[in-house]
């Protein structure tokens, strides 16, 4: 089978996948990414199943940045697209453009993977899973680069959540997708009515695991009101799992 640089595949937003404002959920399209991407490197012959199989390794994101022009809504159809870069010497970056059925760019997204050993958890160079790749599509998604989040004022206790057994993905962790939930859930009905992210770059710094309590803190960022900082704290560790960026911006 002629491996396929690109892989499309065409998505209906379904009742689970909006919110109250009968908009997609930002955790949707994470679950739509990180679906279409399993089944591009099933393809490619690097998927889950097969990695863990032959190399003893699994795939975990550590970096995304999606950036989101127009929600689509409850009932719509859209198109997905995803495409890999050629590994660097650990991490993979992997591509994503959503369009709605007439063909315009209505979100765009750039990610950056690693491979962990599936017992010791330790990071693996890209080379332990080496394939033959179709040609490369050098055409970036979103040109920036996935740095290091900070926060420039001092983020304030947003509420603690408990990780649950629904929470875990197939890797034992909690979801990266879950991860925007509990972002979201920074925020009052009445900001989310009044504002939509613009833009969210999530970098996902530790595992989350089934029992652990976890610390969420938000501020606006005094260099720009309309971005807003999020993470979260182990409860026990006070080890920063996770590091997030918004951009806001009024709903029309």
């Amino acid at each position: 089978m002629e491996l396929k640089s690109k892989l499309s595949k065409k998505y209906q937003i379904m009742v689970n996948d909006v919110d109250f404002t009968k908009k997609l959920k930002l955790s949707a399209i994470f679950n739509y990414f990180q679906e279409i991407a399993g089944l591009h490197a099933d393809e490619l012959g690097i998927g889950f199943n097969t990695i863990q199989r032959k190399f003893g390794v699994v795939w975990v994101l550590i970096r995304i940045r999606v950036d989101i022009m127009e929600y689509p809504l409850w009932n719509d159809e859209i198109i997905i697209e995803t495409w890999p870069q050629l590994p660097r010497k650990f991490e993979f970056d992997r591509d994503y453009i959503v369009r709605d059925l007439h063909g315009n760019i209505i979100a765009r997204a750039v990610s950056t993977w690693v491979i962990l050993d599936a017992e010791s958890r330790r990071l693996q160079k890209s080379d332990v899973i080496a394939i033959d790749y179709p040609p490369i599509i050098k055409e970036r998604a979103i040109d920036c680069i996935l740095g290091k989040l900070k926060p420039y004022s001092e983020p304030k206790l947003a509420y603690k959540r408990v990780i649950g057994c629904s929470d875990i993905d197939i890797n034992g962790h909690l979801n990266n997708s879950k991860y925007i939930d509990f972002i979201m859930d920074c925020f009052t009905m009445d900001e989310i009515k009044k504002y939509r992210a613009r833009s969210i770059q999530v970098n996902y710094m530790d595992e989350a695991l089934p029992g652990n309590t976890i610390v969420m803190r938000r501020c606006r960022e005094s260099y720009a009101p309309n971005i807003i900082y999020v993470d979260g704290l182990d409860e026990n560790s006070n080890n920063t799992v996770f590091r997030a960026l918004i951009d806001i911006v009024p709903n029309e």
